[in-house]
């Protein structure tokens, strides 16, 4: 089958491997990955020595510790793994769906592309799909990288329940970075000028992924301490709800602020599978997902809007436009 679609998506994988950019996906990735489930892990073990010199302390006066001792759940490692992802492989999405454009009109071959019987939507459709492509081949093995480095590093292999858990996340980062490159390819089509196109997406990317999720995190008092403020006061669960009924108002506004960020969506949904959210750590995928289905609506939801814009407004009368 030799579908215009079929034909732009072999074309872009062929120039992605011949210009190395899925090894160099990888090996950067990888790397990053491997050193934050190694920094996870030093922090971990720093908390464990803490947590003897305490008890030894304790016995030493003749008292008996009233400390929990520090657990090791494998997933909470990959904590830097997903916020990275969510940073770095956001804007490294954003230059890729720019590219797709770009090298096309820097070269000058739009116009020998349209002089063939093939449409914009065809050829929008084609790249995107080779770029799925790249970006299921990256997370596959970013995935074998996070379970190796876990169980070598952390010293837990982790349970089959808990690669159930790390597979959904890791869908979930797929759909992430398929959005950011859809709403950059779209971008490049629909501006007069190629350099407009990435400044405005990176503002987007700047407001999005940093501005927004960093005022409602400065906005939470629980942040405001190392290890939560509720904690640090030792405040229990029902006494924390019912402080914190007396700023409802405060805390719906923050949400609200929150919710306009698609990466915060991620970041919830992956943190959740996760376990790296205590509250959902070591419960089934069932009230995982009772607790998240917004989020993860609101990040398919965005995915298939960015395509839905990617492959609508990739027509020739747009890619063609002259600044």
């Amino acid at each position: 089958m030799n579908s215009p679609t079929l034909v732009f998506c072999r074309k872009e994988l062929r120039d992605a491997f011949r210009n190395r950019l899925v090894l160099l996906l990888i090996a950067g990735m990888s790397l990053v990955v491997v050193l934050s489930v190694v920094v996870a892990a030093a922090g971990f073990h720093a908390k464990v020595v803490d947590y003897q010199s305490y008890v030894k302390a304790m016995q030493s006066a003749g008292q008996a510790e009233n400390v929990t001792a520090p657990q090791l759940f494998p997933l909470q490692l990959l904590r830097g793994a997903i916020e990275y992802l969510e940073i770095v492989g956001s804007i490294v999405a954003i230059i890729i769906g720019y590219s797709l454009t770009a090298k096309e009109k820097n070269r000058g071959t739009l116009r020998l592309l349209f002089s063939r019987p093939v449409g914009g939507a065809s050829m929008a459709a084609g790249k995107l799909l080779s770029v799925a492509v790249i970006w299921f081949a990256v997370i596959v093995v970013l995935g074998a990288i996070m379970l190796a480095s876990v169980s070598l590093v952390g010293g837990i292999t982790p349970s089959s329940a808990e690669v159930i858990k790390l597979v959904i996340a890791l869908a979930f980062s797929w759909m992430y970075l398929m959005m950011w490159t859809a709403f950059s390819y779209w971008l490049a089509g629909r501006a007069r000028r190629l350099s407009t196109a990435l400044v405005v997406g990176l503002i987007v990317w700047l407001v999005v992924v940093l501005v927004i999720p960093q005022i409602g995190d400065t906005m939470d008092p629980d942040n405001q301490v190392p290890g939560g403020l509720f904690k640090s006061l030792q405040v229990d669960k029902p006494q924390e709800q019912a402080v914190m009924a007396h700023f409802s108002g405060y805390e719906t506004t923050r949400n609200d602020l929150e919710n306009t960020s698609i990466s915060k969506h991620y970041e919830r949904a992956s943190f959740a599978y996760l376990g790296i959210k205590d509250k959902y750590n070591q419960q089934s995928l069932g009230l995982i997902w009772r607790d998240m289905w917004a989020n993860v609506t609101w990040l398919i939801g965005g995915l298939a809007a960015a395509l839905g814009l990617a492959v609508a407004y990739g027509k020739k009368r747009h890619l063609l436009r002259k600044a």
